[in-house]
C-alpha cells in the first residue's frame, strides 16, 4: 500500500465511527419516513419508495467513504488516504514537522476521538488521538 523498502508503516486506522452519526441519522429518518409513506395509497407509496432509497443511498455512500479513508503514520511521513475512484493522498513528512497539537472536544474525550494537527495536516476524527499524538511526537524528534 504506502510502504517502501526503507519506510515502514507505524500506524494505520480508519477516521472514528463518530463521522457515521450525522449521515446514518439522516438515512434512518428518511427511511422511517419513506416506510410510512410506502403504506399509502399508490402515488404517495412511489415516493415513500424513493425517499427510502434516497436514505440507503446516503448511509451507503457514507459507509464507503468512511471505510476508504486511512491515516497512516510511517517513520517518514503521515499521510490521509482517501477515495475510491480518484484516489488522493495528502502527506507530511516528519522531519519538516515543527509542531503537533491534538485537539479534543468533550464529546472527543468521551468516546476517544479528536483531531491531531501535523504541521499543515489535520487529521480529524482521529481514533486514540493520543496515541496518535505520542507516536507522532517522537518520530518527528
Amino acid at each position: 500500500m504506502v510502504e517502501t523498502a526503507d519506510d515502514e508503516i507505524c500506524l494505520e486506522a480508519r477516521r472514528h465511527g463518530i463521522v457515521l452519526a450525522r449521515p446514518l441519522s439522516w438515512a434512518v429518518l428518511l427511511a422511517g419516513t419513506g416506510g410510512v409513506l410506502m403504506t399509502l395509497p399508490w402515488p404517495v407509496s412511489i415516493a415513500g419508495a424513493a425517499v427510502v432509497a434516497i436514505g440507503s443511498l446516503i448511509a451507503l455512500r457514507a459507509v464507503w467513504k468512511w471505510e476508504r479513508t486511512r491515516v497512516v503514520v510511517t517513520h517518514e511521513k503521515v499521510l490521509v488516504l482517501d477515495g475510491t475512484w480518484r484516489r488522493r493522498a495528502r502527506s507530511v513528512r516528519l522531519g519538516a514537522v515543527e509542531a503537533v497539537e491534538l485537539q479534543q472536544s468533550l464529546l472527543g474525550r468521551l468516546l476517544g476521538y479528536g483531531t491531531v494537527v501535523v504541521g499543515t495536516l489535520a487529521l480529524d476524527h482521529v481514533p486514540r488521538p493520543r496515541q496518535v499524538y505520542r507516536l507522532v511526537e517522537r518520530l518527528a524528534n
